[in-house]
């Protein structure tokens, strides 16, 4: 379907035909409709399918053309990384050129003058505002923004939002929500939590559900069977004989993503790191050092696997096994973008090779084996500390010995981190204040007739 067969505006159609975009994805093609019906809407579509244009275009549309307040928010789009934040802004930046309709962008990891600019932005006011949970909540805690005129309410990757831990904030910001709303939920999976969080958020929602596609054909996908501790060598070893520039690394962890980027530079690969542990200056400092090809080699964790959109990524690697085979998906497909080639290899310790499995019966293919190098293959796996010798026997009683009064119980620091704290909210790049938009009277479409309060 082509957008101008859609009920959108005319100044919609030249941004689009500005951005030479003028098919629908079909996610595009289901939602939008809906979404201009004001129904509540729950969208369920791999990362890549066009989900932000999905319910930017129809709420730009609605807020252009309906009575709603002039100084007030009318929008909130909840994001879950501030680097998907500042991607839904750029985006937002494009289709709304043509409209009178103002957008700021609110995520952390900035300083506190950054924050306060932010507050003066939200308090005079923005149609649409897009937010990650923790900065947003601390506006509020502020007396910064008023949502008791919010029209609309959008989760974008809401999946993604449940696993980093933000489902009490998400709800503590319904609370500030009126009752009268659209909310429109977009995730790329459909597990029990999102349907949870659907009957709880949303009213007779309609729902649509795109099948998750397999991978691109051009993707050489392979599997390297390992120990755990034989992994940073093996990971070397890909890199030597594969691809050693443009190349992203996916791991677990936090804690693994500083391990491995530690294990490459000592062997003077140029490695960049990307992790919730960065300040937001230094995450872009890495991103424009990895696109400037001034960094081969990208670890990190699932942060960059969905909504960041990098090209000619030659080779991913999944240096832990993903936990489901939509992940797998959004992962490899990061590379063989634009109709190229690339490269995907998976790292499967004994522990994953079950969850693999599964991964494999959802691609309904059995993917190539790597042989291990014979130095990789006999190497006692690190990460498998060595039996300890057996102790002679001796039959002497036993002597009770009491316990040491200056043993302590330790903690692990994977038990003190239970729940991740929000790793995105600041403002746009450039600037903290709402961006205006106004009609530059540019017209290559014919105006629909359109009712004065659409429904």
């Amino acid at each position: 379907m082509l957008f101008e067969e859609l009920d959108i505006s005319d100044e919609l159609l030249d941004a689009l035909d500005d951005m030479h975009i003028t098919t629908c994805t079909p996610i595009q093609e289901k939602a939008i409709p809906l979404a201009l019906q004001g129904r509540d809407l729950i969208a369920v579509a791999q990362t890549g399918t066009g989900k932000t244009a999905a319910y930017l275009l129809p709420v730009i549309d609605l807020i252009t053309y309906g009575d709603y307040p002039q100084d007030a928010i009318n929008c909130i789009v909840m994001a879950p990384t501030r680097e998907l934040a500042q991607q839904i802004d750029r985006q937002m930046e494009g289709f709304g050129y043509y409209m009178p309709v103002s957008s700021i962008a609110v995520y952390g990891g900035g300083t506190g003058e950054e924050f306060g600019r932010q507050q003066r932005g939200l308090k005079n006011g923005a149609d649409i505002v897009i937010a990650t949970p923790g900065r947003l909540l601390a506006h509020l805690a502020g007396g910064a923004v008023d949502l008791s005129k919010v029209s609309f309410f959008i989760l974008d990757e809401a999946d993604r939002m449940l696993d980093m831990g933000f489902y009490d904030d998400i709800m503590q910001i319904v609370r500030h929500l009126p009752k009268e709303r659209q909310t429109l939920m977009f995730s790329a999976t459909m597990p029990p939590k999102i349907k949870k969080l659907a009957r709880d958020i949303l009213t007779d929602p309609a729902e649509v559900k795109i099948a998750v596609s397999r991978p691109a054909e051009k993707i050489e996908q392979s599997v390297a069977q390992c120990g755990e501790g034989q992994k940073p060598a093996l990971m070397e070893h890909l890199l030597k004989t594969l691809r050693s520039q443009r190349v992203i690394v996916f791991a677990s962890s936090k804690l693994k993503v500083k391990d491995l980027a530690r294990t490459l530079r000592r062997r003077h690969i140029r490695v960049g790191e990307m992790h919730s542990d960065l300040e937001q200056k230094q995450r872009d400092e890495v991103m424009l050092d990895f696109k400037a090809n001034r960094i081969d080699v990208l670890v990190a964790t699932d942060i960059v696997a969905r909504g960041i959109d990098i090209e000619d990524i030659s080779m991913v690697v999944n240096y832990d096994v993903p936990r489901c085979a939509e992940d797998y998906v959004h992962r490899i497909g990061r590379t063989a973008r634009a109709n190229a080639g690339g490269i995907a290899v998976t790292l499967v310790s004994p522990a994953d090779r079950s969850r693999f499995a599964r991964i494999e019966s959802f691609l309904k293919t059995t993917l190539n084996r790597l042989t291990l190098p014979e130095t990789i293959a006999s190497a006692t796996p690190a990460a498998q500390p060595a039996s300890r010798p057996a102790k002679a026997a001796n039959n002497s009683p036993r002597r009770k010995s009491k316990p040491s009064q200056h043993k302590k119980a330790t903690e692990s620091p994977a038990e003190t981190s239970a729940r991740p704290t929000d790793t995105t909210p600041a403002t746009p790049v450039n600037e903290n204040s709402p961006k205006p938009r106004k009609p530059s009277g540019k017209r290559r479409y014919r105006r629909k007739p359109r009712p004065e309060n659409p429904a």
